[in-house]
């Protein structure tokens, strides 16, 4: 044979070699899936709710007309500070001013009458009183004069006279107690006029003070929509007034945030909060919940579920309100503000990447036990279970043990960002099956898997 012959022998026993061994290395990987992975282990977790809104004060006030009038004077500007009782406008008052003046005079005329009154009344008293003395005197002559004149001790005409004067005497206190009667009723007169005089003063009082307005409490003017000159007006049935401006006490300041329907659960008042505010980058300010809301708030309206007439699938929110610690003086109403609520914490808390979770069914795990023990029991178990509990779908991470993936269920506790405590199923250590998405998908129990945390963990796309 030519050398060139067994050459050619040569590297052809080579290549059939080498795939004969390429072959038996393929079939060798036939069935391995490659996958990253992550250990369980134990740190500190914080469950947390996010929610954006704006910086509020917690106390503010609308200040509306509460006449019909044009202004002559407003003594601050938006942005002033001002304190409780300081004067902050004022409406024209021309009439309400005369109102009052006259009515003022007339309370006077009515007190001044009530005097008069009460001067005749005591006159009139004073009569009363000498008419009964009157009457007792001369009824005492009239009853002498009867017994003398029986015995015929005092002429007829003596008589008489006494007799007349006793009647005199019964008229003039008669007379005197008219008088009396007729005083009160004047004097009772001149204290009615007097308690009218002074409903109406506190009525056109009441409308002459609705022309100047101060300031409810300390605060700063945070709007001022109105101008000197112009004319404003008070609200009438769904029809609102003019509003003069706002002020605001500034020394409290809240983040007002909406916070999702599935969320709201979990928040309670108490909780810290860290506020973000856009208007100043990296900086976050501490807080916790004052306030929750009861009524949820359709998001694509922002009316309250109960001024809806009929039932909404839309999503909705809840209003929450923070209030921040220590606020910086240059804060200001309306800020956008983004809230995040602390809603539980976990020292030490046995944990997994939130990533590593997935769900299989029943049915499917039970396919992957072993065929002659299901066999064996399938005819009691068909007897035993329904079409529902094979459905049921349970939660679990595949844990890496002797090379190929098994499926754990886990029971799960508080989540964080990007881990979620173990509560039971794992134990720390355990390598548990983190990605790739596609894979943990369709990953069945039993199989053998490839370790390769070199691999960018990327997720692929479910399609």
């Amino acid at each position: 044979m030519k050398i060139w012959g067994k050459i050619g022998i040569g590297l052809g026993a080579t290549a059939l070699l080498v795939g004969v061994g390429s072959f038996a290395l393929y079939q060798s990987r036939k069935g391995i899936v490659t996958v990253q992975t992550d250990k369980v282990q134990r740190q500190d977790l914080a469950s947390a709710v996010s929610a954006s809104g704006e910086i509020k004060p917690k106390t503010y006030v609308n200040i509306g007309a509460n006449a019909f009038g044009k202004i002559v004077k407003l003594y601050v500007k938006e942005g002033d500070r001002v304190k409780k009782g300081q004067m902050l406008a004022q409406l024209e008052n021309v009439q309400s001013a005369a109102d009052v003046a006259a009515t003022r005079a007339g309370l006077q005329s009515s007190e001044t009458d009530f005097a008069a009154a009460q001067a005749g009344l005591n006159t009139a008293l004073a009569d009363l009183n000498r008419a009964k003395a009157d009457a007792e005197r001369t009824k005492l002559d009239w009853d002498r004069a009867q017994g003398l004149f029986k015995e015929a001790l005092i002429a007829k005409a003596d008589y008489d006279m006494r007799k007349n004067a006793w009647e005199t005497a019964q008229a003039g206190l008669a007379q005197a107690q008219a008088r009396v009667a007729q005083a009160k009723a004047q004097q009772d007169s001149a204290e009615k006029h007097i308690s009218q005089g002074r409903a109406t003063l506190t009525r056109v009082s009441d409308v002459l003070q609705k022309t100047s307005y101060a300031a409810p409490f300390d605060g700063m003017i945070t709007n001022l929509p109105v101008r000197e000159g112009e004319t404003v007006v008070i609200g009438i049935q769904n029809s609102p007034g003019s509003t003069l401006m706002t002020i605001a006490d500034m020394s409290v300041i809240t983040a007002e945030v909406k916070v999702d329907e599935t969320d709201i659960v979990n928040v309670e008042t108490g909780l810290p909060a860290e506020v973000t505010i856009d208007a100043i980058p990296k900086k976050i300010f501490h807080g916790k919940v004052t306030e929750i809301g009861n009524n949820a708030i359709v998001r694509s309206t922002g009316l309250a579920t109960s001024q809806q007439t009929s039932a909404s699938q839309e999503a909705k929110d809840f209003k929450v309100v923070v209030t921040i610690d220590d606020p910086p003086e240059d804060l200001r109403p309306g800020l956008s503000a983004t809230a995040k609520i602390t809603t539980a914490t976990r020292n030490a808390a046995l944990t997994i990447p939130i990533q590593a979770l997935t769900i299989r069914r029943q049915a499917d795990l039970e396919q992957r036990s072993d065929k002659s023990a299901v066999q064996a029991a399938a005819p009691q178990k068909e007897a035993s279970k329904n079409k529902k509990d094979k459905d049921a779908e349970i939660q679990g991470v595949f844990v890496i043990r002797n090379k190929k993936a098994e499926f754990v269920p886990v029971d799960t506790g508080v989540s964080g960002v990007s881990e979620i405590e173990v509560l039971k199923g794992l134990r720390e250590g355990d390598e548990i099956i983190t990605g790739s998405y596609k894979v943990l998908r369709t990953m069945k129990p039993g199989t053998s898997v490839k370790v390769d945390n070199a691999a960018p963990k990327k997720e692929e796309d479910s399609s």
